[in-house]
């Protein structure tokens, strides 16, 4: 049995998911108390445009555990995850996708990484998507980007779930990428700041409602003129 954390915050970063918000929620709260002996739940709903935000708000209103965060107009996965981790209050720090893709009870694994690492990130053992092939394609892009230009690489880099202590997001702040491409930002600074960083792998399940977005074309170009930018912050040593 793994042994539990003092603390721990959790987030999920939600648009335009009303189909999914209460299941995400409903797993979480029964897991966290499992293994953290003090938690929060925060809901960061990303500018949407259908019943998110009012959902979050009424789960918020009969659970003191948990938290809203609302961002308008819409600005981004990143922007997102900034906003809950910045809205995050203790020691470690957790997040997966809120589209039910993930199995939350597996966070007990990067609650055992996390004894000797600063940033536990997981990686999809078998990718259950729709557009497979596109969605591989672009990962592997992705990796060769990351190679290319930061010199790094990882099994899968922008897999949705990942954890952290508090302190090496502290490290690696302020956080620019409002895209996609926050994880490569985050990674990036972290690798440079000498932060232990370890991998674990998680089941990955197909969507059941709402849209994946992550290959439209305009998040990939999004992606590319931040990865650019990022590398000449990292060039012109501006973190």
């Amino acid at each position: 049995m793994v042994r539990k954390l003092p603390e721990l915050s959790v987030f999920f970063p939600f648009w335009n998911e009303e189909e999914n918000i209460e299941e995400v929620i409903s797993r979480a709260i029964s897991v966290a108390p499992k293994v953290a002996d003090k938690w929060e739940v925060i809901m960061v709903d990303d500018g949407s445009s259908d019943k998110t935000l009012d959902k979050a708000n009424d789960l918020a209103s009969k659970n003191q555990n948990l938290r809203v965060v609302s961002l308008h107009p819409n600005r981004g996965y990143g922007a997102a995850l900034k906003a809950g981790f910045e809205n995050s209050r203790y020691d470690c720090i957790v997040f997966t996708d809120g589209d039910l893709q993930f199995d939350f009870s597996e966070v007990d694994k990067f609650v055992e990484e996390i004894k000797n690492a600063d940033i536990v990130i997981g990686y999809r053992k078998k990718r259950r998507d729709r557009n497979l092939f596109k969605r591989l394609l672009l990962m592997n892009l992705l990796k060769i980007g990351d190679f290319t230009l930061f010199g790094f690489t990882f099994r899968d880099i922008d897999c949705g779930f990942k954890m952290f202590r508090k302190s090496a997001i502290e490290t690696i702040s302020p956080l620019r990428s409002e895209g996609a491409i926050i994880t490569t930002e985050i990674l990036a600074k972290a690798i440079r700041k000498k932060l232990r960083i370890k991998e674990v792998g998680v089941e990955h399940y197909i969507r059941q409602h709402g849209v994946q977005t992550g290959a439209n074309i305009p998040v990939i170009v999004r992606a590319v003129l931040e990865s650019l930018t990022l590398w000449m912050d990292i060039r012109n040593k501006r973190f």
